[in-house]
């Protein structure tokens, strides 16, 4: 299984990149992991760059959308887990730009996940997507980073 953190903009401020890298790294030792950084644009050409990033061939599409279903931290790994088991080749995370993800994009996800009721800065909400993903595989395997 793969990983894929697909996100509009660049995460371009040093601790955060640093943040955004770590926990990547650390994802990395359980499972394929990729981000694709894509350049913003109208919401026509995001739509079309998200649409070409997205593997077409068994993927399950998780869309961050602020009204999206909350979950907790072992429902995300009931969720990953459930996907290694399955044999998902893909697991694909969505993160719109400043106005979110193309309404086409977000309508055409498998899930639509929440993580925060407020409206949260790519740069920000790619730090936390990682970090519980990264809380996901370490609650897998039981290991004391989750608890």
């Amino acid at each position: 299984m793969r990983i894929l953190i697909v996100a509009v903009g660049k995460v371009k401020e040093r601790g955060a990149r640093e943040l955004v890298d770590d926990y990547l790294k650390r994802i990395s030792r359980y499972v394929r992991v990729e981000e694709i950084e894509l350049k913003d644009g109208d919401e026509s050409e995001v739509a079309a760059r998200f649409a070409k990033a997205i593997p077409s061939e068994r993927s399950v599409v998780v869309a961050l959308e602020v009204d999206g279903k909350a979950w907790s931290s072992h429902r995300l790994a009931d969720f990953v887990s459930e996907h290694e088991n399955v044999g998902t080749q893909n697991v694909v995370f969505l993160i719109g730009g400043s106005y979110g993800l193309p309404k086409a994009t977000s309508a055409a996800a498998d899930v639509l996940l929440s993580l925060s009721a407020m409206t949260l800065p790519h740069r920000l909400a790619r730090i936390l997507l990682a970090e519980q993903i990264y809380r996901a595989f370490s609650i897998l395997r039981g290991e004391p980073y989750s608890h």
